[in-house]
């Protein structure tokens, strides 16, 4: 009896197995692919993975790049992948650390409308205020927080009337997730106060980072949030920051005089960063820090790990170049809709008609050196920038202006970079070495300036070709002398081979040139082209019975004290018949 007993007991337990074995392959046949963990992994409840880590992702510095270009990866890549990171990771909280919206056409003629689509899309919930957020005025920040459903951080700025943190931003924002309670501080850089356009800021004041940070950790630890005591406090910053190998090494040195001060404040567990525009992940006094490049190409990611217990374990800084997989990810197709829309919205925008143009501003290379358009473009440059002279290179600027309408679609046809004012103090000789290196080179665009004029011979070597150099009053520029100089950032940067080496003061204003342009044309209304008297080739001239030399210089638009110069007279009223002299050609 046991024996049989024992005989049915085995074949339940072979059926039983059987069946079990049938089950998991029936299952598993829904399944395109079955993996099996290596002997090494350790396997934990789906639940379980998910409580033990957060995920913080982060871009800055997007300047309004929703358009895929190049290594842009656009609007539509960056919301899939970011939800395809959150699906990955249920807790995961989505930041911005500021520059969103000003730079390119589709976002600066909609006033950044799109990159608020794409926030809503990846679920951003806060932002620090970068420099560029001020360019369009103060006034539109707090609604672009509500059109993006984010918040703007903003603990260190501060208006001067009231000596009170801003109203249109606050000062932190507390986010649970996993049962853990995050604070965000937002912190602008000090350097916001000069880079961007001042009157827009005039009425606040940008305390230091770390300041402002020790106050409201001091506020956020004591437990005086209503939102409770947060278990993790991260600084969510513009503030620059700089490393060697792009990131990729976290024991390099992250440097930058702001986030080196702001790492010493104690209950700072993390600071996300911005404004340089570069590829950061390291630690700075143990904690960790991070920076994603700029326009969208970079990802940064703060991963929080957690004990059994919900206690910190670690926090861990890494960047993902996403544009490096840019052929690999896919559109949100809901994404790609509106940003699709917003480009065929961009028709009647960019045919906005900004002024009239009387002329024709022309920049065909038909003109040696300094042209209308040129002229006009650094002249704008130097008074928007408040400087003595203007200097652009003549690549910048890529067609002609035709006479009648001037549309804002003209315009960036016209300066198609988002270049921004960069004024600065120079001698009169480095300044004349400057326009020295723009006249007739070999490669690349003519130098445009106002503010001088010159003469120059052509059969010169090159970069030592002026023969006579003046203020556009006449008065020759003094060698020893500083004088102020606005041009571009492209060309400050040493673009184009320019040298700044030894200017003093440098300052990029980060005001874009293009809108400078557009509002004088407004101001202005109707715009006549310049006649281009700025520079002229030496010609010779031959001297006639009854010739005087101050009317020989009225012939050739200068002084008779300039011909002297340029002649070497010991006395300018005495001149000889017969005799040749050196004047700027006609």
């Amino acid at each position: 009896m046991k024996s049989r007993v024992r005989k049915l007991l085995s074949m339940l337990l072979i059926l039983t197995v059987i069946f079990n074995l049938n089950t998991l392959f029936m299952f598993a046949s829904d399944d395109t692919e079955v993996s099996t963990p290596a002997a090494t992994d350790t396997i934990l409840p789906a639940t379980q993975q998910i409580e033990n880590v957060i995920d913080i992702l982060t871009v800055n510095d997007f300047h309004g790049n929703v358009t895929e270009s190049g290594k842009n990866i656009g609007m539509a890549k960056m919301v899939r992948y970011i939800n395809d990171q959150k699906a990955k990771n249920p807790n995961t909280i989505v930041v911005s650390g500021g520059d969103n919206y000003q730079g390119t056409a589709l976002s600066n003629l909609t006033y950044g409308a799109p990159v608020n689509e794409m926030f809503k899309g990846m679920g951003v919930i806060a932002s620090a205020v970068g420099n560029h957020e001020f360019d369009w005025g103060a006034n539109r920040i707090e609604q672009w927080g509500k059109d993006g459903n984010f918040t703007f951080l903003a603990a260190n700025i501060y208006n001067k009337e009231t000596n009170e943190p801003v109203e249109w931003a606050k000062p932190y924002l507390i986010h649970e997730v996993a049962g853990k309670k995050i604070a965000f501080i937002g912190l602008s850089t000090v350097e916001t106060a000069y880079k961007t356009k001042v009157d827009n800021v005039a009425a606040i004041e940008f305390k230091p980072a770390d300041e402002a940070a020790k106050i409201w950790v001091d506020y956020l630890k004591s437990g005086k949030a209503e939102e409770g005591t947060p278990d993790i406090i991260i600084a969510l910053t513009h503030v620059p920051t700089w490393q060697d190998d792009y990131g990729e090494n976290p024991e390099l040195p992250i440097t930058g005089e702001e986030i080196g001060t702001l790492c010493k404040v104690e209950g700072i567990d993390a600071v996300i960063t911005g404004h340089s525009h570069k590829t950061v992940s390291g630690y700075i006094n143990d904690k960790p820090v991070i920076q994603a490049y700029k326009y969208g190409r970079a990802v940064g990611k703060l991963s929080i790990g957690l004990n059994e217990d919900g206690s910190v374990k670690s926090i861990t800084p890494s960047v993902n170049s996403v544009y490096k997989i840019s052929s690999d990810l896919v559109e949100d197709p809901e994404t790609k809709e509106i940003h699709d829309k917003y480009v065929a919205d961009f028709a009647p925008i960019a045919n906005e008609v900004v002024g009239q143009l009387n002329g024709r501003l022309s920049h065909d290379s038909g003109y040696k050196n300094v042209t209308p358009l040129g002229l006009w473009t650094a002249d704008i440059m130097r008074k928007a920038a408040n400087t003595e002279i203007g200097l652009t290179n003549g690549g910048g600027l890529r067609r002609s202006l035709e006479e009648g309408n001037i549309t804002m679609g003209d315009l960036y046809e016209v300066i198609p970079f988002d270049n921004t004012l960069t004024t600065m103090e120079v001698t009169g000789q480095h300044l004349k070495e400057l326009v020295n290196h723009g006249i007739e080179a070999a490669d690349m665009g003519d130098g445009q300036f106002a503010g001088l004029k010159v003469i120059y011979n052509p059969k010169a070597d090159y970069e030592n070709r002026i023969v006579s150099f003046t203020l556009e009053d006449g008065t020759p520029v003094d060698m020893n002398k500083k004088y102020t100089l606005t041009t571009n950032d492209f060309v400050a940067t040493g673009g184009d081979q320019y040298n700044f080496d030894g200017a003093e003061n440098i300052v990029d204003t980060f005001v874009p040139i293009r809108d400078e342009l557009a509002k004088a044309i407004k101001a202005e209304g109707t715009v006549t082209a310049p006649e281009v008297n700025v520079i002229s080739q030496l010609s010779t001239y031959k001297i006639k019975v009854g010739d005087v030399l101050w009317k020989i210089a009225e012939l050739y638009n200068t002084t008779y004290q300039e011909l002297a110069k340029l002649n070497n007279l010991k006395n300018p009223h005495l001149i000889y018949s017969g005799k040749t002299l050196l004047v700027p050609a006609n």
